[in-house]
């Protein structure tokens, strides 16, 4: 996979090299992810090419459903008797052609478990349009409604937006896509993502989703640890500079495990940690030393100069340029 497109490779235990979010999705959830976490239309296709190959289908045409279907049905199936609850995520846009065989995968799947035992959360946009000051819900309801139209009826709306949803915009929501308003989730742009789980709290997704089980009662959740580790990202007790020198910085995604170890090892010691990306090639064309520890010198301190320094590098030579910084 392209570092530039999906970002950096996530290695599971197991061994598998998976899309970055399962990393998040171990760390938030502290269970750690394996080979059979995730899934791509490749490689489904590629499973039923083999069957149909050694003969499983004995000679029957091969149709998106029910094989295709079916394949995907198995792969949801892997290990449910190991846990209480499971997450399946169908990444993509609703609409999109490639993803039709997994929502009528999941629809089915749905339909062959008993009733209660099944719920869809539907995450969305909600444009905001600055010139009006107005929360679009139109495309909200237009995904909702070609939802429905093949089968699946959300129960939970999960919104993203830049700020709250007022409760003009969150009744009409609730009324045009057939959910309760308690059940429209607001999930807005944060600083930091590790307050993702308290902002949420905080809207009432944890309730909502034990109302569409039916479960009750529920124990109140203890999140004293995600209020400590907010309160570290908020109100930190110091700086550090750190400069990262990768092929790849243009998208910092190439390289989140860094990222994320930073900025885990700054919540541990209560400082912010500011992250210098610097691209390797560019200062391949500025300066080719023998000396590999004067070239090192050279582009730590460069990066670490400040703008007035900088005009007075552009006119000195290389030699002075290093004598300078040093």
């Amino acid at each position: 996979m392209s570092p530039f497109e999906h970002g950096e490779v996530f290695v599971t235990d197991d061994g598998a090299e998976t899309d970055l979010d399962l990393g998040h999705y171990e760390r938030f959830t502290g269970v750690a992810a394996r080979h059979s976490d995730s899934v791509s239309s490749g490689r489904i296709y590629s499973n039923v090419l083999e069957k149909e190959r050694r003969g499983d289908y004995l000679g029957k045409t091969i149709q998106v459903i029910p094989h295709v279907t079916n394949e995907i049905k198995d792969f949801i199936s892997i290990g449910e008797d190991e846990v209480d609850f499971m997450l399946c995520e169908i990444g993509g846009t609703i609409g999109d052609i490639e993803g039709l065989p997994f929502f009528e995968a999941i629809r089915q799947f749905s339909q062959e478990k008993p009733r209660g035992e099944c719920i869809f959360m539907h995450l969305t946009l909600l444009p905001f349009i600055k010139a009006s000051g107005e929360l679009k819900t139109k495309p909200t309801q237009h995904s909702v409604k070609e939802l429905r139209s093949i089968g699946i009826a959300p129960d939970i709306l999960v919104c993203r937006s830049e700020g709250p949803i007022p409760v003009k915009e969150r009744e009409k929501l609730a009324l045009f896509c057939n959910v309760r308003p308690e059940s429209v989730i607001a999930a807005q742009d944060l600083k930091s993502i590790y307050e993702a789980p308290l902002a949420y709290h905080k809207e009432g997704l944890d309730q909502a989703v034990l109302d569409a089980f039916n479960i009750a009662p529920a124990p109140k959740p203890d999140l004293n640890v995600w209020e400590d580790v907010a309160d570290r990202v908020y109100n930190p007790e110091g700086e550090v500079n750190v400069a990262i020198v990768g092929k790849y910085t243009q998208l910092e995604d190439a390289y989140k495990s860094i990222a994320e170890a930073l900025t885990h090892g700054g919540l541990a010691n209560r400082v912010k940690v500011n992250v210098e990306w610097v691209d390797a090639e560019t200062y391949d064309k500025k300066i080719q030393p023998q000396n590999c520890k004067v070239s090192m010198q050279y582009w730590y301190l460069e990066v670490s100069v400040n703008e007035v320094q900088k005009e007075k590098l552009k006119l000195l030579s290389l030699q002075e340029k290093i004598m300078f910084l040093i």
